[in-house]
């Protein structure tokens, strides 16, 4: 029985994107075991998966968890984050290991050069590189986020109910943040109710989201936990969000998706990643005719060139059609 142990620290969408190689691995090699480390206040996103044996959570110490994997004997370790502390966890085990490949070198070319030698081949098939070993091979299911059952909500907080559509109104970084008169109008030109999701950092933004469409939106920003946002999205006919963990929630759910670009480029190897035979539509916004974009692989808290037009020239015209042929379709 081979004993493997996965590492991905952070962060939420990034975590959602391991979750075809924990279930390829552990529907095509035979008794085996996964454990899987992360950092604690992302438990949730895999605690109630049932390909995982054994969920290790990183609180504030790496030498005490790295003594609690040591008693493991892994067989073999797949290093997803390949950053400092990930290797200091490879080493400190001395087991056979492999590790992501970041291809940081392609992606410095494409943000500074615009040449762009990045594979043609999604993150979740890169993924499974890391234990070619065990003739693991992807199996087009797409990702996967389990909720728990008879999850409740908030008092005074109903559920969803209906036909509607999910705008996240966040992003890590500003310059993947979709604006908040770009959100607003596209609010206002479609007929779906709109639930706003994020976490408490978006507040101040959906509350201006909600001035700007009065009567339009449900605001659910900061008021619910992951997983009960997670329900919301899962429930939607329609998901619009930024390049975000959001984005790749909704893949997880097989839901309709419009994806909306900014600084960051699907040629990364991000963009959303349904199953092979999903019926869902999956639109990507984003505009092609700026020599600056992408200017970062990640993001920036503000516009580098002060315009921001990788955002602000969006053709909300365009989504809002595309909003209404996916509403129309079902």
């Amino acid at each position: 029985m081979p004993k493997i142990l996965l590492i991905r620290f952070s962060s939420i969408g990034d975590i959602l994107l391991t979750t075809p190689l924990i279930r390829c691995l552990k529907n095509q090699v035979e008794d085996v075991e996964i454990h899987f480390l992360t950092k604690e206040k992302f438990a949730d996103i895999l605690i109630e998966n049932p390909n995982i044996d054994k969920l290790v959570l990183l609180k504030n110490d790496l030498g005490s968890c790295i003594a609690q994997l040591k008693e493991e004997k892994y067989d073999f370790i797949a290093d997803l984050h390949n950053n400092l502390r990930s290797h200091r966890v490879r080493i400190s085990l001395q087991r056979p290991s492999r590790a992501f490949k970041k291809l940081n070198l392609q992606k410095w070319l494409l943000v500074n050069f615009k040449a762009n030698y990045m594979p043609d081949k999604h993150i979740v098939e890169r993924y499974l590189d890391t234990v070619i070993n065990y003739c693991v091979k992807y199996d087009g299911c797409g990702l996967e986020i389990h909720l728990p059952e008879n999850q409740s909500f908030p008092d005074g907080i109903p559920r969803p109910e209906g036909q509607y559509a999910v705008l996240a109104t966040g992003a890590l970084h500003h310059t993947k943040q979709i604006p908040v008169a770009l959100a607003a109008q596209i609010i206002n030109g479609t007929d779906l109710p709109i639930y706003l999701v994020g976490g408490k950092d978006d507040t101040t933004r959906a509350e201006q989201i909600t001035a700007l469409c009065p009567g339009r939106t449900t605001n659910h920003c900061g008021k619910l936990s992951l997983l009960q946002s997670a329900e919301v999205v899962k429930n939607a006919a329609l998901v619009i969000s930024p390049d975000s963990a959001i984005m790749h929630m909704a893949a997880a759910f097989n839901r309709n998706i419009i994806s909306v670009w900014g600084n960051t480029v699907p040629d990364f190897g991000m963009k959303p990643v349904l199953p092979d035979n999903s019926q869902s539509l999956s639109f990507i916004a984003e505009v092609n005719t700026l020599n600056c974009r992408p200017c970062s692989k990640i993001g920036f808290s503000q516009c580098p060139k002060k315009h921001f037009d990788c955002m602000n020239q969006q053709n909300a015209t365009e989504i809002i059609q595309k909003i209404k042929e996916i509403s129309d379709s079902r």
